[in-house]
């Protein structure tokens, strides 16, 4: 199971060597990576469907509880085989819509990344391993979103996505962290088994909150929604499977994962269907006001993606079961209808949907897909749509709280969702096709085969649905905590109230494609309100940030280091001044003292001496030599105290310092005063200050008991362990290794980057011989 996770990454790290070879005419053979992953999670369908869950735990950092454990249950196993399959399509239609592209190799190590994590997120059972997948999707997205990077509105719509689901990650972190300090652990597993203890927990309504923060940004509810519609500048392959089967639904995923353990209570439930029933209903109105297909299409995901939340809210058996049919459904017509927009922008160069018809005429198989996917998306039988829809009236009748609001709600939302899928699924192909489309031609069979493939499974599970009830829809069912045992799908339902309710929500959407006609006029009147929506407020909010951000960066980053040393200063000198402030208790003894020699009141002299001549010359040299003294009267007094490893160790940093110092004084100019007499005095008075905080706190240890634990025990397995005698450098370089390797590495790459700024300043100075000697 881990391999296959991590078979989107290594391919990845395999085109940065072989990516050339992938631009081609063997592109195609990136699509085998997805689909070699399809056959492997699709072999798990028998398994899971008789009831069992595979498990697979590998070490990672113990110490702390966290390991890389993977669960395959109904739920992770459908996510699976979406993220899987739809992905080998999508890598298939690439090839052609990206052909010739001077980066599709990139593209395609961007999409296995994505592939890759999202397969992470949903086989995680380790709360600090999702996390980590959780923002890897994050990261990966934000390079596919980006990928026109030329695009100023790509690059402003990567960061927002970015910046939205950035934010979800942390909160995600955080429920992570406090549900593991209620329950003892990460694993999800078993946090089923300690549901009722955590839901009786005082933290248990931040927890909730914090999941549902994550979810949400994620998952594109509102108020968060406005970067889904924005994140549509990528190219239609990433629209197709970001954001129609697998990253928005990762929040989905989420709530659904943990309705078992944080389920059932009326805050979960009540929040989620408010919040889904908001953004539903609210995003599939907008689907009216806009003229762009993939406009159009990204708020009908919007609304689709409500829809699963607002069922995840109901909580009962029946909402379940209408959750997982639904996230098939919606899966299949909304990737088709993905395609089939980049199919038309690609073949037409327009996504303006009142200048498309009769595209019929001049790609018919394009047109079939889209026209099937439009009467899925609008649950017309013989559909697996119309056994969706069904399923989510039925769960909404059955409510037993606001059951006529919830069934308004919900029929409004299908009826706006029929006119979105009729608008970009069937107008475009129908009428007469316009004259600027004469000249257009049929797409290559590699860009129109996976929306058609699509669009007839959709039409076979629709026929067929036991084909995918028990060995798929079950499974999730019980992974969400309910009894499955009673399922069955069917295609008729029998002549009810389920049944009228289709019907009108067909007749009246069916009459409102009829009757409203996209136009620049409705986009217009929806615009007028555009200041109070909530990515207007976002933008407000953005760059109030940014100048209260500019305003901070100009008053504390002036380019003086005195200032920024200052102001470190002054900060530690409030803050362990405060602290101390009260509980300093240290008594000096004096008689305990060991006699003050001639040597060392000399040495203290030296260095008073030298500390006054460096604050006071007005030579940069003689500033330096005094510096010098001072190491050495530093070096005189370890020696005096019985330390000569620090005397040795402070000569030589010492000696190299002032030597360094002066060959850099050579390339400075003339000695300035940059100060005046007050600021001088102020930093006087700042580093008076600092030094007794610093005798004091000093004076503080050394009167605190002493327990010698610690320095025993470095003593007696500094050279059992780790084979050394001077203890020191054992702790240094063995006890504390990690540490001293990543000072190491700290240096390492300062050094790089002065390096780099050397040859960069020496080939500058080369140019410009160079364009001296051509003059």
């Amino acid at each position: 199971m881990l391999t296959a996770i991590l078979t989107g990454f290594l391919f990845s790290i395999f085109l940065v060597f072989a990516g050339r070879f992938f631009k081609g005419k063997l592109s195609l053979l990136a699509s085998l990576i997805p689909l070699g992953l399809f056959i492997y999670f699709f072999q798990f369908i028998g398994p899971v469907s008789n009831g069992e869950v595979i498990m697979r735990s590998y070490q990672w950092i113990p110490s702390f509880g966290v390991d890389l454990g993977f669960k395959l249950d109904g739920l992770s196993l459908l996510f699976s085989l979406l993220i899987s399959g739809i992905g080998f399509l999508v890598f298939f239609y690439t090839s052609s819509y990206l052909k010739g592209h001077q980066y599709l190799d990139r593209f395609y190590g961007y999409l296995a990344s994505f592939m890759g994590a999202m397969l992470g997120l949903v086989l995680s059972d380790n709360m600090i391993t999702l996390f980590v997948f959780w923002e890897l999707t994050s990261i990966t997205s934000f390079f596919l979103i980006g990928f026109n990077n030329t695009s100023g509105a790509s690059r402003r719509s990567a960061l927002t996505a970015l910046g939205i689901t950035g934010i979800g990650g942390l909160l995600l972190l955080a429920g992570a962290l406090l549900l593991n300090n209620i329950s003892g652990t990460y694993s999800i597993s078993e946090m089923l088994s300690m549901s009722e203890a955590i839901g009786d927990h005082e933290h248990y309504l931040t927890v909730v909150l914090l999941i549902f923060g994550a979810a949400f940004t994620k998952s594109a509810q509102f108020p968060f929604h406005f970067w889904l519609p924005g994140a549509m500048k990528a190219p239609t392959p990433v629209s197709t499977y970001l954001h129609s089967a697998t990253m928005v639904k990762a929040g989905v995923y989420l709530l659904m994962r943990f309705t078992p353990v944080l389920g059932g209570d009326n805050i979960w439930n009540t929040s989620l269907l408010v919040v889904g029933g908001i953004t539903m209903l609210y995003s599939a109105v907008h689907t009216i006001f806009r003229t762009d297909l993939k406009g159009i299409l990204a708020y009908s995901t919007i609304s689709a993606l409500g829809i699963l939340v607002f069922l995840t809210g109901l909580g009962t058996r029946e909402a379940f079961l209408a959750a997982a049919v639904f996230i098939i459904v919606h899966a299949l017509y909304k990737a088709t209808l993905f395609l089939v927009t980049g199919i038309i922008d690609h073949q037409t160069h327009t996504r303006d949907v009142t200048r498309l018809a009769g595209l019929n005429k001049v790609m018919l198989p394009v047109g079939i897909a889209g026209i099937l996917a439009a009467i899925s998306s609008a649950g017309i039988p013989p559909t697996i749509g119309f056994v969706g829809k069904e399923l989510t009236y039925e769960a909404s009748f059955h409510s037993e709280t606001l059951m006529i609001l919830l069934m308004v709600a919900i029929v409004l939302t299908k009826i706006f969702l029929l006119y979105a899928g009729f608008v970009a699924g069937i107008k475009p192909f129908i009428g007469k096709l316009p004259e600027e489309h004469a000249q257009v031609k049929s797409p290559d069979f590699v860009l129109w085969t996976p929306p058609l493939l699509l669009a007839i499974l959709g039409l076979v599970f629709g026929v067929a649905p036991f084909i995918i009830d028990t060995p798929i829809i079950k499974p999730v069912v019980e992974a969400m905590g309910a009894d499955a045992s009673e399922i069955h799908l069917a295609l008729w339902h029998g002549f009810n109230t389920v049944f009228i309710l289709s019907l009108i929500t067909i007749g009246i959407g069916t009459a409102l494609y009829f009757i409203i006609k996209p136009s620049e006029k409705l986009e217009a009147a929806a615009g007028r309100f555009e200041f109070i929506s909530p990515e207007s407020l976002y933008e407000r909010f953005n760059r109030i940030f940014i100048d209260v951000s500019n305003f901070w960066t100009d008053f504390f980053q002036n380019g003086y280091l005195r200032n920024y040393i200052s102001i470190i200063i002054l900060f530690l000198v409030v803050l362990v001044g405060y602290i101390l402030i009260g509980s300093t208790n240290f008594v000096i003894d004096y008689h305990s003292l060991s006699r003050i020699t001639v040597y060392e009141i000399t040495a203290t002299l030296i260095l008073i001496a030298g500390i006054f001549y460096t604050v006071f010359t007005q030579s940069r040299l003689a500033a330096v030599v005094a510096m010098g003294v001072v190491g050495l009267a530093i070096c005189l007094i370890f020696v005096f105290y019985s330390a000569p490893d620090l005397a040795m160790t402070q000569f030589s940093i010492d000696t190299l310092t002032v030597i360094l110092f002066v060959l850099v004084l050579y390339k400075l100019p003339k000695y300035l005063k940059l100060s005046d007499y007050k600021t001088r005095l102020r930093d006087g008075i700042l580093s008076a200050v600092f030094g007794l905080l610093v005798a004091t706190l000093a004076l503080q240890v050394i009167a605190e008991p002493v327990n010698k634990e610690i320095g025993e025990y470095y003593a007696q397995n500094a050279y059992l362990e780790a084979h050394g005698k001077n203890v020191v450098n054992v702790i240094l370089v063995d006890f504390r290794g990690v540490d001293t390797l990543i000072e190491i590495s700290v240096l390492s790459i300062a050094a790089v980057g002065v390096f780099g700024l050397m040859k960069l300043r020496l080939k500058m100075a080369d140019r410009k011989r160079y364009q001296d000697s051509q003059k």
